[in-house]
């Protein structure tokens, strides 16, 4: 799975990768099979592309528990984008979603509420898959 997460009023992009692998014995496909250094690396391709439009951003990559593997951050970036882009990066590979579906369930109210009682759960729109 790669999923790129980004938060353009913020200038953070958190990039999440992993590979789909077997599951346990009943054939279910957990997290996958966790990232190498080595292909975590290749972020410096958003990198490169954020740097032609003028964007600052950070960037990180976790593994598929949601630990980290590699983090780049751009000369200019604002201080809070380091955050947030960890923090986007591993509520996206704990909950095995992109954290802008954390987002919408909080909009919608009601039950959705319970985001916010999530340890973890960074529920901010601007989740591209």
């Amino acid at each position: 799975m790669v999923s790129l997460i980004g938060l353009m009023g913020f200038s953070t992009w958190a990039l999440v990768l992993s590979a789909a692998a077997a599951g346990a014995a009943l054939g279910t496909v957990l997290y996958g099979a966790s990232i190498n250094l080595d292909t975590a690396k290749k972020v410096a391709v958003a990198l490169a592309e954020a740097s032609k439009n003028g964007w600052a951003m950070a960037a990180t990559v976790v593994d598929t528990a949601g630990d980290l593997v590699y983090f780049e951050k751009m000369d200019g970036t604002q201080v809070a984008s380091v955050d947030v882009s960890v923090d986007k990066a591993r509520s996206a590979a704990r909950f095995k979603r992109p954290t802008k579906a954390l987002q919408d369930t909080l909009a919608a109210g009601g039950e959705g509420l319970r985001i916010l009682a999530l340890t973890g759960a960074i529920p901010v729109d601007g989740g591209v898959r």
